[in-house]
């Protein structure tokens, strides 16, 4: 028995292995464990549909609830979980391992199986065999099923909605990370930029709820910024369309006015334009007298009333072919 009576001596109360690190380590097992499940229960279908009038799955729910950090302890041991993961499979040999834990596992069983038929005339692993092989459930493959599908058209709906601007900040964010992720690729390994993403995915919603009245006041300032500047570009394309119409009407007009007027035989159609002027009145003209010629038909002689008529011209005699008479053949 300890003396109590000696100086400076401090008497602890029994734990029976319990204290105060051991009960918080309890409490925030049970309390992760809590979040754990209320998290899961939020994988429910939401009221909100897209802008087709689709409804989201339940990877939506599940996924906001996640990242938005309101089971802050399951949120930071999935993300613990995720970069575990992908440092594991960085540095360390998990395929390998699974192939050498293959090997072992039935190099051990064929080596009991074939001792035991030598020595005891049986084998010894069938000693271990379960009565009933195990088989997936039809509830579970069907459950399984559906977190497949529901995962799926989470992807698809969510690609479509930002690639259709149904929302133009996810827009203006997923361009961003795509084109930083582009130029980021040919400097960091994949894991390097996986490990990136997961944490930008996990502390970029923790920081914006942090400040979201500033980050808000600055989304809603350019926001602004970009619809005045869409409005004046708008403005400015009405304007510039309004007058090139103009000009190539009036152009149409006149060349239609040119062309009816070079037809023949049609009398030229006035536009509407034309029609309100009132047409201007010819003028005029006056003829002058003509001069008097400076000579008289006296001043030429008479031409005269008969035709030449044309000297015969001898032509001398043509030389005619000779010709030849036939003779008779000679006889033999």
């Amino acid at each position: 028995m300890a003396d109590l009576s000696k100086p400076g001596y401090v008497a602890y109360p029994e734990t029976n292995g319990s204290g105060p690190v051991v009960d918080n380590i309890k409490s925030e097992a049970a309390r992760t464990e809590q979040e754990f499940r209320a998290l899961r229960n939020t994988r429910s279908t939401t009221p909100v549909t897209t802008a087709t009038g689709q409804p989201l799955t339940h990877y939506h729910s599940l996924l906001y609830s996640l990242l938005s950090w309101e089971q802050p302890r399951a949120t930071a041991a999935s993300y613990a979980t995720v970069v575990t993961f992908i440092l594991a499979a960085r540095y360390l040999p998990l395929l390998r391992w699974v192939f050498k834990f293959s090997y072992v596992a039935l190099g051990f069983t064929a080596a009991a199986e074939i001792g035991g038929r030598i020595l005891f005339s049986q084998g010894l692993v069938k000693n271990f065999r379960p009565r009933k092989y195990y088989t997936v459930p039809k509830e579970t493959l069907e459950s399984v099923m559906e977190d497949i599908e529901q995962l799926l058209d989470f992807v698809l709906l969510e690609f479509q909605r930002i690639l259709f601007a149904e929302n133009i900040v996810h827009t203006v964010a997923a361009f961003f990370a795509a084109f930083s992720a582009y130029w980021l690729i040919r400097f960091l390994p994949f894991w390097g930029l996986s490990l990136l993403a997961a944490t930008i995915a996990y502390f970029g919603p923790l920081v914006y709820m942090d400040n979201r009245e500033v980050i808000d006041a600055q989304i809603e300032h350019v926001q602004g910024i970009v619809e005045s500047q869409a409005h004046q570009l708008k403005d400015l394309a009405e304007e510039r369309a309004a007058r090139t119409s103009g000009v190539i009407q009036q152009y149409l007009n006149d060349y239609s006015a040119k062309a009816q007027g070079l037809l023949p035989g049609q009398r030229r159609s006035a536009s509407p334009e034309v029609a309100k002027v009132a047409p201007t009145p010819t003028p005029v003209i006056k003829k002058e007298p003509e001069p008097e010629p400076a000579f008289t038909s006296s001043d030429f002689p008479e031409a005269p009333k008969t035709e030449p008529v044309a000297e015969s011209i001898e032509q001398p005699p043509q030389e005619q072919p000779p010709q030849y008479e036939e003779k008779e053949p000679l006889l033999a």
